[in-house]
């Protein structure tokens, strides 16, 4: 068991190392295979009517409905699926049987240069129908995009941006890089946002690929540090996470210190869930599912371990109706090995 100490800093941010890796003893996971054949899935979402969407980075979104894998797209984009780019994050509106929007975020190409882009599609049934684009020109790259979409319990639309492969406009607030983002489902950017007439809503990211809220209503988000160092961070409006100034646990009162951070053991966390009062963590590098109890005042955190090395990189994690984590592998993106099965979503008991 590794123990470490949390420590505090002066603008009372709770910073806390891994306090346990083992983790206690619990009954192992039960695990089962809903889809397999998959070509590099990035995110996942169960829209109220129970479907199961999926991105796939190529420019797919696919259906999984009575436990069965539709082998047409619901709909295929005009993406960038070049390095870590392509058709990434997907987010089902608020009243989506009502609206029928769904959210997503892509790579595309302009002259000389990518970009990411937050779009609103309509569906309904197996169709899709015509594009709306809700935020344009967010820079891109074959790396670092973030492009994480996911809507808060205020109703209001959160997007990641990474920091496209240069680190110093995650520190340049007139950047959209290197930021998570706050919108109005229709594009327009909220009144209370922390700066004026912005969509930035925090700061000095590297490659934030999770966020989600707990059971009060607090924001966390996972982040990819430089080979090690990454970081599980509280979301505070207008703050700011350091990079590329600091990594990790800084100690430094410009910035934010993580809730919890791997130190030299890579995760490349990405997807995010609250079950109960435990966050799981979809790691890719790390080729596990991260289970982290937070202490309440976020001064310390358990760390353990589930699937560890048994179905390779992990990208996203939810929750589903039917109460139990759905996991999607990422072995086909370029960075795992992938065996015949793969790419695959799994139902996970924890």
């Amino acid at each position: 068991m590794i123990r470490a100490r949390g420590l505090c800093s002066s603008r009372g941010v709770a910073v806390a190392l891994i306090l346990a890796l083992a983790g206690v003893a619990r009954a192992e996971p039960r695990v089962a295979v809903v889809a397999a054949g998959l070509e590099a899935p990035w995110a996942l979402a169960f829209t109220p009517d129970g479907r199961l969407l999926v991105t796939e980075r190529p420019g797919r979104i696919r259906v999984v409905e009575n436990g069965r894998l539709d082998p047409d797209p619901l709909v295929t984009l005009d993406v960038v699926a070049k390095g870590e780019a392509g058709l990434m994050g997907l987010a089902p509106a608020p009243g989506f049987l009502d609206n029928h929007y769904l959210y997503v975020c892509y790579t595309a190409e302009k002259p000389g240069r990518l970009i990411n882009r937050v779009a609103r599609l309509t569906v309904q049934g197996r169709t899709a129908g015509a594009e709306r684009i809700v935020l344009d020109d967010l820079p891109g790259a074959l790396d670092h995009d973030g492009c994480r979409v996911k809507f808060g319990p205020d109703g209001k639309l959160y997007v990641t941006t990474g920091d496209a492969a240069q680190p110093r406009l995650a520190q340049l607030r007139e950047s959209l890089a290197g930021k998570i983002l706050r919108l109005n489902p229709d594009g327009t950017i909220p009144s209370d946002n922390p700066f004026p007439g912005s969509p930035v809503y925090s700061l000095g990211h590297r490659n934030p690929q999770g966020i989600a809220w707990d059971s009060t209503g607090r924001m966390f988000a996972s982040e990819h540090g430089p080979g090690g160092h990454d970081e599980l961070n509280h979301i505070v409006p207008g703050g700011n996470y350091g990079w590329p100034e600091v990594q990790g646990t800084a100690r430094d009162d410009r910035f934010l210190n993580p809730v919890v951070e791997s130190e030299d053991d890579p995760w490349n966390p990405s997807g995010l869930a609250f079950y109960g009062d435990d966050l799981y963590v979809a790691a890719l590098r790390g080729r596990r599912l991260l289970r982290i109890t937070l202490v309440p005042d976020l001064s310390g955190a358990r760390v353990s371990a589930l699937l560890a090395r048994t179905y390779g990189r992990l990208r996203d994690v939810i929750v589903g109706p039917d109460r139990a984590l759905y996991v999607a592998t990422s072995n086909r993106d370029g960075h795992g090995s992938p065996i015949r099965e793969d790419d695959r979503i799994l139902r996970v008991i924890p």
